[in-house]
């Protein structure tokens, strides 16, 4: 098998070698584990009406039981809270330790905490609802840290080619992951349903929640283990990256090695040293004025428009059912039972993930190195801003019944613009844009600043919509969408087919030449 042979830089080796089988095998791993990030996030919203009917029903109502509203808050947004934390936390510890000597620790508090999540000690409300939002809180912290480095390890690997479509791979598996939580909430409320029947709530309200569906919702969360646990293996054997080996562990010969192990690039332990003399030697730290002029308006654009983006996203996962519910797309709650109405809620996740989400994914893989991420993130902004004021000018016309599939349909548009935009973008360019020993941290920055204004979303829409109704929480959602296009379009530079080196500011264009010999 010919190899290539690099005399002078392994960056430039690294941004010029052909895509082969270890790049896909390092997309796999990534994959797998930003597969089980989504899935354990969204999954909750699926089985919040389920915990609500199982644990706090009161006798003799007229309609099901549900969680009170903080408590509700605080089970759908806790893993927010705690994948804040991760993010910063994690992101620097790649930094500092490296991205493969972190990268397992993360998959396994997601597969312990997983369990934990499903297992939830206890069978009274107060004790349940504590030690799943416990074991929530600790899933997020661990989904925090795959943030950045399934992002900065899939980057430093990629050459410079395909650099957008791995990264965006990785991202994407994100609409894999909420279409599984569906699909699987589908399947193990039908297993259920057809082995445990009972009559809708409004025939016999005591009897329409077995007690077998205490199970449903604890295999569901629990299944979110297994992607973690298959990949963990794999994830361990993978090689730090060159570039950090390199240019921050400044470790040539381990460098050289490991790019001639897996990439089938033969190169000399003096062409690290030649990329270490050419990258600036100007270490300046995150908080110094240097970082601030370079890349601070950056970093900025990079943290506010994920924020912005979230707000918006996370809302329209975690309450999608209350809004097919206020639309009339699902049934009243009490012409169902408990399992009826989780299988579909999820049915109704499925089919939005199935026909929007996923192909919103696809598509930016498809094009995100060919038409680029600035015009992608641009173009993503502007029709989730449109198709919000769609719904949202007109809104007193979607609840009648020759309208709700109109409805469905521009909901459904809003998630394929975010994902075939910045939900996709704002996780791509700050692992590409920052330098290789600040990468990991600022891409976690700019990742918990998302995770900030997906907490705004968890516990502000509900409460919003109940201040000042749909309509014009719809109007709010525009707005902030059109403001995350205004920022996108002053501050967000184009990163395609650009080495990480010219982007980050590390070396001049100039400065690396082709020495590449087939």
């Amino acid at each position: 098998m010919a190899a290539n042979k690099e005399e002078g830089s392994i960056l430039k080796a690294l941004d010029s070698a052909k895509t082969q089988l270890y790049h896909y095998k390092a997309v796999v791993v990534s994959c797998m584990g930003f597969f089980t990030d989504s899935y354990d996030l969204f999954v909750i919203s699926l089985v919040t009406k389920l915990l609500g009917r199982i644990y706090y029903q009161v006798p003799g109502s007229s309609s099901p039981g549900s969680l009170p509203d903080g408590i509700s808050a605080a089970v759908s947004g806790v893993a927010f809270a705690g994948t804040f934390l991760g993010q910063i936390f994690f992101g620097c510890l790649g930094d500092k330790l490296g991205r493969k000597g972190v990268y397992g620790l993360t998959l396994l508090i997601m597969t312990i905490c997983s369990i934990g999540s499903g297992l939830s000690l206890g069978h009274d409300p107060k004790t349940v609802m504590v030690t799943l939002c416990f074991f929530r809180f600790w899933l997020g912290f661990g989904i925090g840290g795959d943030y950045p480095l399934s992002a900065t390890t899939m980057s430093e690997y990629a050459n410079k080619r395909t650099r957008g479509r791995f990264i965006a791979a990785v991202f994407g598996m994100q609409g894999v992951g909420i279409l599984a939580a569906g699909i699987v909430s589908v399947l193990v409320s039908s297993i259920f349903e057809s082995m445990f029947p009972s009559r809708a709530y409004v025939l016999d309200g005591a009897a329409s929640t077995v007690p077998q569906a205490d199970y449903v919702w604890r295999i569901i969360l629990m299944l979110g283990a297994l992607p973690a646990l298959l990949t963990y293996y794999w994830r361990m054997k993978m090689p730090e990256t060159a570039r950090y080996t390199s240019l921050v562990a400044k470790n040539a010969d381990q460098a050289a090695l490991d790019m001639t192990r897996v990439l089938n690039v033969d190169v000399e332990a003096s062409s690290a040293k030649h990329d270490q003399a050419r990258v600036s030697t100007d270490e300046f730290g995150l908080f110094s004025k240097k970082f601030l002029r370079r890349h601070g308006l950056h970093l900025f654009g990079t943290a506010t428009t994920w924020f912005l983006l979230d707000i918006a996203f996370y809302s329209q996962n975690l309450f999608q059912k209350d809004i097919f519910t206020t639309i009339g797309w699902l049934p009243p709650a009490k012409n169902m039972n408990a399992i009826q109405e989780l299988f579909m809620i999820a049915r109704a996740q499925t089919l939005i993930a199935l026909c929007s989400t996923v192909p919103g994914y696809a598509a930016t893989i498809w094009l995100i190195d060919i038409v680029g991420r600035y015009l992608i993130q641009i173009i993503g902004f502007a029709m989730m801003t449109v198709f919000m004021l769609v719904l949202a000018i007109p809104y007193h016309h979607w609840p009648l019944p020759a309208n709700r599939i109109g409805f469905v349909v521009f909901y459904s548009l809003t998630f394929f613009f975010s994902n075939f935009g910045p939900n996709a973008t704002t996780f791509i360019v700050p692992a590409e844009i920052f330098p290789t020993r600040l990468r990991s941290t600022c891409h976690g920055i700019s990742a918990a600043s998302g995770k900030a204004g997906a907490m705004v979303g968890a516990f502000g829409f509900a409460a919003l919509v109940k201040a000042v109704g749909m309509s014009t929480t719809l109007y709010i959602m525009a707005t902030i969408n059109f403001v995350g296009l205004l920022i996108t379009l002053l501050v967000i530079p184009e990163s395609k087919g650009i080495s990480l080196e010219e982007l980050s500011g590390e070396t001049e264009p100039e400065k690396i030449e082709e020495k590449i010999v087939v």
